[in-house]
């Protein structure tokens, strides 16, 4: 068995995994559009919209979809642990640039580096980078 992670978007999924591929080393594996569906009943303007996308990150996979009735993300959050504390600022500082933050970028109890936030594309992210001593080994 395997668990990944869908999202739902409101007509900037392909935006949101090019921006992912590029900045966080994702590889997208597909994208397939509204208008390639058989009979496809969606309006024009969203015939472009992606229908389906899966990227890899690491060892996840996020897959997701333009649909028109989406919501930004609100009491789930896709948890990005990093290397170091220097890749959690840089990230940290990707994703915040025009996006919203819950909870600053500091140390905590629980790791040298955390944050909470939702990016531009309106995924809610936690950044979270642990001591040695807390990592998964």
């Amino acid at each position: 068995m395997k668990l990944d992670i869908y999202l739902n978007y409101h007509g900037n999924c392909e935006q949101a995994f090019r921006f992912y591929e590029q900045h966080l080393g994702g590889t997208i594996t597909g994208m397939v559009r509204h208008a390639e569906q058989p009979n496809p009943g969606v309006a024009a303007d969203w015939k472009e919209k992606i229908l389906h996308a899966r990227i890899e990150i690491g060892t996840t996979v996020l897959m997701g979809a333009d649909i028109p009735q989406s919501e930004p993300m609100r009491s789930a959050y896709l948890a990005l642990t990093l290397d170091s504390d220097a890749e959690a600022e840089r990230v940290y500082a990707l994703l915040t640039d025009g996006g919203e933050i819950f909870m600053k970028m500091e140390q905590t109890p629980f790791a040298n580096r955390f944050a909470m936030l939702r990016d531009k594309f309106g995924t809610s992210w936690m950044i979270l980078h642990q001591p040695e001593s807390q990592q998964r080994t």
